[in-house]
């Protein structure tokens, strides 16, 4: 029996690393109780969902939450939907050679406020902040949500931060 693929059955996948750190397979499932389940760490809507697909399992019952593997009778229908996204990158000039002379706390509040006015100018244009990644900004337009325009957005992003930085660097230098 695949656990893993029997706990995504019933909605439950997320607690499939916690049943592998458990060792818990199909010879020690059946006796897993409500206690069990709590010291790993389930909460209550999950340990009763799994304590009555046990109980079915036992009982010789159809399995909650498994089904019969049928082989397809064709190639898979494909369903997937394609989407455009614009991916940015900002990332700070001059910022190693800024790191040799200044102080790594005041360089981190230098990042940090050059990494809040990407982000800003990023939220403005309908943008996704990915990941900060040091003195850099990924950044997505079409995700989450696509819009006509996601290039363009983020065209109209980067110049506002390019204005947002010379701001700051001027805020800063006073």
């Amino acid at each position: 029996m695949d656990i893993g693929g029997w706990l995504q059955s019933l909605g439950l996948e997320q607690f499939e690393a916690v049943f592998r750190e458990n060792a818990i397979d199909a010879d020690v499932l059946h006796d897993l109780t409500e206690d069990h389940l709590r010291e790993m760490g389930l909460p209550l809507g999950a340990r009763l969902k799994l304590l009555k697909a046990i109980s079915a399992l036992a009982s010789g019952a159809e399995p909650i939450g498994l089904t019969p593997v049928v082989a397809p009778a064709g190639p898979p229908a494909d369903t997937a939907e394609r989407r455009q996204v614009t991916v940015m990158f900002a990332d700070l000039v001059g910022s190693t050679a800024l790191s040799a002379r200044m102080d790594p706390e005041d360089l981190r509040e230098v990042i940090s406020a050059y990494q809040k006015c990407a982000a800003e100018a990023v939220r403005r244009f309908g943008g996704f902040v990915a990941r900060y990644m040091g003195d850099g900004v990924l950044v997505y337009f079409g995700y989450p949500e696509a819009h006509e325009d996601d290039a363009e957005r983020a065209v109209r992003a980067g110049l506002e931060l390019i204005t947002a930085v010379i701001a700051l660097k001027t805020e800063m230098i006073e």
